[in-house]
């Protein structure tokens, strides 16, 4: 029975690159042995993720997702949910692709990172659950995290990673804290902080040294809570984040868990419902309960 894959694709991400990349793509997909077809997604909301789900209901053996972490995520979001889930393969076709970075996938050639698919390597890979939202890379809250949604996509692709330090720079003064209570596997932190991060990968934001101990299929997160708003302490943090020294210090909590729900005490600082960032995107508020479902969706890795 001859297997199906579908490309399901991003046409502006990254520089438009997709566009001419395509044909190749799904050369490179019939090499493997695939009936392969391709999707391309239109501005509506939850587009790749609404075809992400109709491929695996309707039994395509592998959906092979291709642009940013955003749309990756919508696929994982399509498949996660279900109880028969396909193989995924990623095409890095955004910005930073933190997500095929940790899966060794090459990140300056598309056709390349397509014949990933041609070694038939596999490994099952730990998603996390947030609420009813599904991520694969990254949940973060706080002030702190504004840096990774407050740049405009639009400059990201222009400035890349000059972009988050233009942005860092310019919102050190606006960081503040909130109270919170986290509980998680180890114990429960009550008390004011300016960020949390879980982490599956080791890459956030391009930067491999934050979540030095990650593992993809340990079914464990890695939480980092960083309890201090203060300019100084953060900027400190940020350089030592760089080599990986950050973990030890004292105004840092860093553990891996399983579970982790995170409650609002009080009032936000101003007065605002406190987003969760999910893989780059907003995807949801205060208070949330994260789960790790270990080894719930094989993908092709490098």
């Amino acid at each position: 029975m001859t297997k199906k894959a579908r490309l399901i694709y991003n046409p502006v991400s990254g520089h438009e690159q997709m566009l001419q990349n395509v044909a190749d793509i799904l050369n490179v997909l019939e090499q493997a042995g695939f009936e392969a077809s391709a999707f391309r997604t239109t501005p509506e909301p939850l587009s790749a993720q609404n075809e992400a789900k109709r491929c695996a209901i309707a039994g395509f053996d592998l959906l092979v997702g291709a642009g940013g972490d955003g749309t990756i995520n919508e696929v994982v979001n399509g498949v996660a949910p279900l109880e028969k889930r396909p193989k995924l393969a990623v095409i890095p076709a955004g910005t930073t692709n933190d997500f095929a970075r940790a899966l060794k996938i090459p990140r300056d050639d598309l056709v390349e990172a397509a014949k990933v698919i041609l070694t038939g390597k596999t490994q099952k890979m730990d998603i996390g659950r947030a609420g009813k939202q599904y991520f694969m890379n990254i949940a973060a809250s706080g002030s702190l995290t504004e840096l990774t949604y407050g740049v405009p996509s639009e400059v990201k692709s222009v400035l890349g990673y000059s972009a988050y330090l233009l942005k860092g720079a310019e919102m050190l003064p606006k960081i503040s804290s909130n109270k919170m209570r986290l509980t998680y596997d180890e114990g429960v932190y009550e008390g004011d902080l300016s960020m949390f991060l879980l982490g599956m990968t080791n890459s956030i934001g391009g930067f491999e040294r934050i979540m030095p101990d990650a593992q993809l299929s340990d079914g464990l997160f890695q939480l980092i809570v960083v309890k201090t708003a203060n300019p100084v302490d953060v900027l400190r943090l940020m350089a030592m984040a760089l080599n990986g020294n950050h973990v030890n210090d004292p105004q840092i909590i860093y553990t891996k868990t399983k579970n982790l729900k995170v409650e609002l005490l009080g009032e936000s600082k101003d007065k605002d419902p406190i987003p969760v960032n999910l893989d780059g995107e907003i995807g949801g508020h205060l208070p949330i309960d994260f789960e790790n479902l270990k080894q719930h969706i094989e993908f092709y890795i490098g």
